[in-house]
């Protein structure tokens, strides 16, 4: 067992940068370098951080353990596959790859030379999630809110995230958690949305209907003026409101003069940092991350099927 896992980051844009400050500042790691097709870039974060910038992926990998892939989701096959070949434990940010073969390919490649594939769905590690732990009786019903900005145009690249649609980009952290909290087969799936700033779709909301009688409605855009991150559960005589923005949450329940508000009590937390240190202690530990890479995958197949019902006209 290594004492100190050896980590790194590919692609040090606007997300990766933060996991390399991220992995500066975890007792079990040393950030060992980065690697950015911007040579600038790298150079000046690996001056920041005392670490080294590379500009070569197979000399990268041979300096590292671990690493996050914060590239492009088109570039995760390509990039994530070359590492795993090379020996290296990956956390790949969502979604796991552009398409369901791709990401079963990167799942197949892992599970051959028994590494950890962990995928960024960040939202998992989020404080407010803990106040689900103990649920009493199953959701039957989940109402789901992502609203965010249009991304800031990049030189010689689409804007962040836009190389995909919203259900890729944004959405699929809700599926992901619907899908774990829920535990049940999809019986119908309705949705809708449209491209408005970018080639693919910038809007959507989707209705899925569970075999156990669950039904969730999700809301994601990228073209709000405000940020939101929210999602209500409805149970049998209860209901909680969970934002993970602010990282608060409440429950509403039926008393003897009416609806009874209570505050869940939530302790604060960075989810990125607990994301990272997390995957550090897999690594070194070799236990199965909280997102799998199947995990992951089975999350981008029910966003890959919303996204061709939306494509064909939605229902």
């Amino acid at each position: 067992m290594k004492k100190t896992i050896r980590t790194g980051v590919v692609g040090v844009g606007s997300l990766g940068q933060h996991h390399a400050r991220k992995y500066a500042l975890i007792p079990d790691a040393e950030l060992t370098g980065v690697f950015d097709v911007n040579r600038e870039q790298a150079e000046a974060l690996a001056n920041e951080l005392g670490c080294t910038a590379f500009d070569d992926l197979t000399a990268f990998a041979e300096a590292v353990d671990a690493t996050s892939v914060a590239v492009p989701t088109d570039l995760h096959r390509k990039i994530a596959g070359e590492l795993l070949e090379a020996g290296i434990h990956l956390l790949v940010e969502k979604p796991i790859a552009s398409t369901t073969a791709e990401a079963e390919e990167l799942v197949e490649l892992a599970q051959s030379a028994n590494l950890i594939l962990q995928v960024g769905h960040i939202e998992r590690f989020n404080p407010v999630l803990s106040a689900l732990d103990n649920l009493e009786s199953a959701p039957k019903f989940i109402e789901a809110t992502r609203l965010a900005p249009y991304p800031p145009p990049r030189d010689g690249a689409l804007p962040r995230g836009t190389e995909v649609s919203v259900v890729l980009d944004l959405m699929i952290h809700d599926i992901e958690i619907i899908l774990h909290l829920v535990k049940s087969p999809i019986k119908e799936i309705r949705a809708v949305g449209v491209p408005v700033l970018s080639p693919s779709e910038d809007i959507s909301n989707v209705r899925l209907s569970f075999e156990n009688g669950c039904v969730a409605n999700i809301t994601a855009s990228r073209i709000s003026a405000d940020r939101l991150r929210k999602i209500r559960l409805f149970f049998d005589h209860a209901y909680v409101s969970l934002d993970y923005q602010e990282q608060t949450g409440e429950i509403h329940r039926v008393g003897p003069t009416g609806i009874l508000r209570e505050e869940i009590g939530i302790i604060p937390g960075d989810a990125l940092e607990r994301e990272l240190a997390s995957f550090v202690d897999c690594v070194k530990h070799h236990n199965e991350p909280l997102v799998t890479g199947e995990r992951a995958s089975e999350a981008l197949r029910l966003a890959t099927q919303i996204t061709r019902i939306m494509r064909e006209g939605g229902c």
